[in-house]
């Protein structure tokens, strides 16, 4: 029998709570033996430059999960030069686990996104999609995916960045160790 992975991918940029719900839920109503966190070092699907630094977000990823024994880390796209494509980690994942089945998470604006992913049509061979329902979104799916429903939480780490920008605490959206780091360290300032 397989083992039953789920991958959740992004640039928790920063990782908040709506993350992890999302990873627990997924892992509960899929029985999913555990959740890898993949964060992305430049995801093609934004525009948007000026990431927070790979080091830092790889430490605010790691602190947001460590009381999780069935929520794990993999940094090989921010190893990885160049754009992060889905399909290439999971050429790679299903390389070194034969053995496993993979479901990929993914938020209800990103299942819309579904047909202009790198080498789709390859990629839905290679793991399952799983659809989050997120605020705001309700899109129709192209392709066979199964579709989980959890709490709306309407958070994203763009919000949370602008209540950074404009001086308003983040207490609450994001684990403690998280929030302690990032102003330790004056990120998003």
């Amino acid at each position: 029998m397989k083992a039953k992975i789920g991958i959740l991918g992004g640039t928790f940029d920063p990782p908040h709570h709506a993350h992890l719900i999302i990873a627990n839920e997924a892992r509960i109503k899929l029985g999913l033996e555990k959740i890898i966190f993949l964060p992305n070092a430049i995801p093609p699907h934004k525009q948007e430059s000026g990431l927070t630094s790979n080091a830092n977000r790889l430490k605010m990823i790691e602190l947001a999960i460590s009381d999780n024994p069935f929520f794990e880390m993999d940094d090989r796209e921010m190893r990885r030069s160049g754009k992060s494509y889905t399909y290439d980690t999971m050429i790679e994942m299903t390389k070194e686990f034969p053995n496993a089945a993979f479901s990929f998470i993914i938020g209800g604006d990103m299942v819309e996104y579904l047909p202009k992913w790198y080498h789709i049509n390859e990629l839905i061979k290679l793991v399952n999609f799983v659809g989050v329902n997120r605020p705001h979104y309700d899109g129709d799916a192209l392709y066979a995916i199964a579709e989980i429903r959890v709490p709306a939480m309407d958070i994203s780490s763009s919000m949370l960045r602008e209540r950074l920008k404009a001086g308003l605490p983040i207490d609450y959206y994001v684990p403690n160790r998280v929030s302690k780091y990032i102003k330790e360290h004056h990120l998003y300032e």
